[in-house]
């Protein structure tokens, strides 16, 4: 009885809280059912947060289903999903991802899930509003459109100062600022991504159009694609973010389908728990990561086409200093926060591991082992 309760009074706050054109839409009861895939790994820091956010949403319960794909966590990761599953009527998931990596917990998790929109959210990801289902579902009425995500990160004033500085960049690797190939909008351009694509504005979100050789990083913190489109990626063990919007653009190439994306206007908190070490960390796994699986053959997006003279720009900048410092100043001006201060830092570090791991690759590549890691 109290679970009924629960339920009606959380279906009487989505009514209220939907506007004509939303409500129609609700009461057709056609609002798609969702599969929300969070991969794990020590992630007691920001798991809690991340599964409310979800759980209280204003969404039917029953259309949706949370997979947690663990890649064997020592810490309270399962006894945290145990507690909020004894919180929430929405079934969830609890699934071992062997391969331990977060690419291998997203493939793990498709595998494992049923519904006709897959979402895929972070463990440090937090929905920042109750009706961020309903704003991103939206724009899927539209058969052309293939995938949705929000348009920006949303900052909190209490958060990190490494959480701050990402949100107001659009960005967690400072490098897509140089490359102009990021995919949330950036304070520092007034532009969401600066990679040529078409866009259409229709109110509550961007329709996109985008090149089939470049476009942008997108497929990560808070991204929902349809299932059938997913599944014309072959997914296999493993599921990189860009590589499945390069294989799907490829494979409806040849059956003449028009893909489209939707850039909703909307954000998605991405928390960063951690220090400047742990930024140095998590770089150092990026780059390894990409070459120990590029060196395998299961990478598709051709990186090498980015441009060198850009790439160029951001190794110089980071050995003057100067322009890395007016960038920082600039964006104060725009934003008034003390996390600008890290952007020289950021670069720098990025400058270094990227290099390192470069280098480092002559000799051969090893997959960076996940012991001990933590989110």
């Amino acid at each position: 009885m109290a679970g009924r309760g629960v339920k009606r009074r959380r279906h009487l706050r989505l009514v209220e809280s939907l506007d004509a054109r939303q409500l129609m839409y609700f009461t057709s009861n056609s609002l798609p059912s969702i599969s929300v895939i969070i991969p794990t790994l020590n992630s007691e820091k920001t798991l809690r947060e991340s599964l409310r956010s979800i759980c209280t949403q204003d969404y039917p319960q029953d259309k949706l289903e949370i997979i947690i794909s663990d890649g064997g966590s020592t810490d309270s990761t399962p006894e945290i999903v145990k507690l909020i599953g004894t919180e929430t009527l929405i079934k969830i998931k609890y699934i071992p991802n062997t391969l331990k990596t977060g690419e291998a917990g997203k493939a793990e998790g498709f595998r494992h899930s049923a519904n006709e929109i897959i979402a895929f959210i972070d463990s440090d990801n937090i929905l920042p509003e109750s009706n961020w289902f309903l704003k991103m579902v939206e724009p899927f009425n539209d058969a052309q459109i293939f995938a949705s995500e929000p348009l920006e990160y949303t900052c909190r004033a209490n958060d990190g100062y490494i959480t701050r500085y990402c949100a107001y960049i659009g960005m967690n690797d400072p490098l897509c600022l140089f490359l102009g190939n990021y995919d949330r909008y950036c304070t520092l351009t007034g532009r969401w991504t600066e990679v040529p694509h078409i866009e259409e504005d229709l109110g509550r979100y961007l329709k996109i159009e985008l090149e089939k050789k470049r476009f942008p990083t997108i497929g990560a913190n808070g991204f929902l694609i349809r299932r059938s489109a997913l599944e014309k990626c072959g997914v296999g063990d493993y599921l990189f973010d860009i590589d499945v919007i390069y294989e799907l653009l490829n494979a409806t190439d040849s059956t003449g389908e028009v893909v489209r994306f939707a850039k909703v206007k909307t954000g998605i908190i991405h928390i960063f728990s951690g220090d400047v070490k742990t930024f140095a960390r998590k770089q150092r796994r990026r780059i390894r990561d990409y070459l120990y699986y590029n060196s395998l053959g299961v990478r598709k997006y051709p990186w090498k086409s980015v441009s060198s003279l850009r790439l160029l720009f951001f190794i110089i900048s980071c050995m003057t200093l100067l322009p890395l410092l007016l960038q920082a100043l600039r964006g104060y001006f725009k934003r008034p926060n003390s996390a600008w201060l890290f952007h020289p830092i950021a670069c720098w570090l990025t400058l270094f591991e990227y290099g390192l791991g470069k280098a480092g690759s002559v000799f051969g590549v090893r997959e960076l082992r996940r012991q001990g890691w933590s989110q």
